[in-house]
C-alpha cells in the first residue's frame, strides 16, 4: 500500500512539473523531489526529505495558489505514508 501511495505522488508531481504556470525554480526542486522519491533509500528516509524540501515550496512567493493547494494535498498524502 505504501509503494501505491508513493506512485500516486510521483504522478502528481510530474504533472505538476510539466505544468506551465508553475514558475522554473518551482519545476527545478520538484524534479529534485523527484529523484529522492525514486532512490532506492528507506521509504521514510525519502518521505521526510521530500516533506522538508515540498515545505520550502509551498512557501514560494511566486507560486499560484491551485498550485500550491495541489502541492499542500501532495504533502497531505506524503505524512499519511508510514
Amino acid at each position: 500500500m505504501q509503494s501505491v501511495n508513493v506512485e500516486g505522488v510521483i504522478e502528481l508531481i510530474e504533472e505538476l512539473a510539466l505544468d506551465n504556470t508553475v514558475p522554473k525554480n518551482v519545476k527545478n526542486k520538484l524534479n529534485a523531489v523527484l529523484s529522492i522519491l525514486k532512490t532506492e533509500e528507506d521509504l521514510k528516509v525519502r518521505v521526510n526529505k521530500v516533506l522538508n524540501d515540498l515545505d520550502d515550496v509551498v512557501d514560494d512567493p511566486n507560486l499560484q495558489s491551485y498550485t500550491r493547494t495541489q502541492l499542500w494535498n501532495i504533502v497531505s498524502v506524503l505524512e499519511k505514508v508510514e
